[in-house]
């Protein structure tokens, strides 16, 4: 008990590192829904009004039409097959291609109103649905196309068939619109899931911190948020109170598991409280056995003031506890005083723990302790006996030191 480390079934980075793994692909998938049904709307406004101008302008609907059938039967195939990257690349390749061409095929920059600003959904929607990295490509195919566009412009004005004015007006009153509209919406979409996932982000980050803090001291977490990953830290003078319950065997024999759990749990809860109202640090509990440490890993020159009166009012709670629930339990609280070192080790399982002689001692002043007594060594018996009322038991044969003087504290 004293020297072994408490195992919690998690590891440093995993707490920190976690939380910045990619979320799935809900987001970019409704992305490019969005994307693909506008599209398609301004398809459908695109093919009924150039087929309303005559036969000779059926070229020119045919090339919406060609985008419909296209992204709904690769949305068709790709579904089936759960191959959606090539959707996701078949789309951008229409979004892109697809308003340049209809650009050329109407004539030119004028005679469709810059129809080709669409295509600048495909670079935008690689951003957000690829990436920063993979979208450059995209990006610059965009570049290309529209220099393409302006350089070969003369040749597509001059074959061009006459567009109504009011409806020349129509398609750049669209094309402005109609690009900011599903743009706005998109951004709009993509920062609002942003927000979401920000959010809980920050919610489960903070509950990790919770969780963190519940297993290792302020200090020590915020040392390994750091990277600081070797932690041994040498205390000139703290104090180790061990608590453990007399008879427990007994007891884990006579009670079921859970109602044994659930008493340990509330008596431990109380005793957690206490050591929380007094500033100390609780090390661990292994089966009815309770540590805590008064002077690491923040030093204090009170420590063996503060861990006596931790250990009297442990005492009371106890006999609340008793007349509460209708119990007889029994207490030994052993205390000892020293040098100690103080660190986490490992990455795996790790948790914070203390080494030193009198850490071994405490544990050896609860074992030798009677029920319902406070036993100190006499290295801490010097640190209370100016302020605290302490009896001498005498003699007491130690493993490992021998017969030592110990003192019973009694308030």
């Amino acid at each position: 008990m004293p020297n072994s480390t408490a195992n919690f079934g998690i590891t440093t980075r995993e707490f920190w590192q976690k939380l910045s793994q990619p979320t799935d692909s809900t987001l970019s998938n409704a992305i490019l829904a969005i994307l693909v049904f506008a599209e398609s709307i301004v398809c459908v406004f695109w093919i009924f009004t150039l087929s309303g101008l005559g036969e000779g302008y059926a070229m020119m609907a045919l090339v919406p039409y060609i985008y419909i059938i296209i992204s709904y039967v690769s949305l068709l195939i790709f579904y089936r097959s759960k191959r959606f990257e090539y959707f996701t690349f078949t789309q951008l390749v229409m979004l892109l291609v697809m308003p340049f061409f209809m650009q050329w095929v109407i004539g030119g920059y004028e005679a469709s109103s810059g129809i080709a600003i669409w295509a600048i959904l495909s670079p935008i929607g690689a951003l957000m649905i690829l990436g920063t990295k993979q979208s450059t490509p995209w990006f610059v195919l965009f570049l290309l196309l529209a220099a393409l566009s302006w350089k070969l412009n003369y040749l597509f004005s001059g074959s061009s068939l006459p567009i109504p004015t009011n409806i020349k007006d129509t398609f750049f009153l669209m094309n402005i619109i109609g690009t900011a509209c599903i743009l706005y919406a998109v951004m709009r979409y993509f920062q609002s899931q942003k927000e979401r996932t920000l959010l809980a982000l920050n919610l489960e980050k903070a509950r990790s911190e919770r969780l963190l803090l519940n297993i290792l001291p302020k200090s020590i977490a915020n040392r390994l948020k750091n990277n600081d990953m070797r932690i041994a830290d040498s205390h000139e003078s703290v104090t180790i109170l061990f608590a453990d319950i007399v008879g427990f065997t007994a007891m884990t024999a006579a009670m079921p598991p859970a109602a044994l759990v659930d008493l340990l749990s509330q008596l431990f809860s109380r005793f957690d409280r206490l050591a929380d109202q007094y500033d100390l640090e609780k090390i661990k509990t292994i089966g009815d056995g309770y540590m805590v440490v008064g002077g690491a890993p923040m030093g204090r020159d009170d420590h063996a003031t503060v861990i006596a009166q931790l250990a009297l009012e442990m005492q009371f709670a106890l006999t609340a506890f008793n007349a509460e629930t209708g119990k007889a339990l029994q207490m030994r609280i052993g205390i000892s005083s020293g040098a100690v070192v103080a660190g986490v080790i490992g990455t795996s399982k790790f948790a914070y723990d203390i080494w030193g002689d009198p850490v071994n001692m405490a544990s050896r002043m609860e074992k030798t302790g009677l029920p319902d007594t406070i036993q100190v060594s006499e290295f801490t018996y010097h640190l209370l006996k100016a302020n605290h009322t302490l009896d001498p038991r005498g003699l007491i044969e130690i493993k490992g030191k021998g017969a030592v003087n110990t003192y019973f504290l009694k308030s």
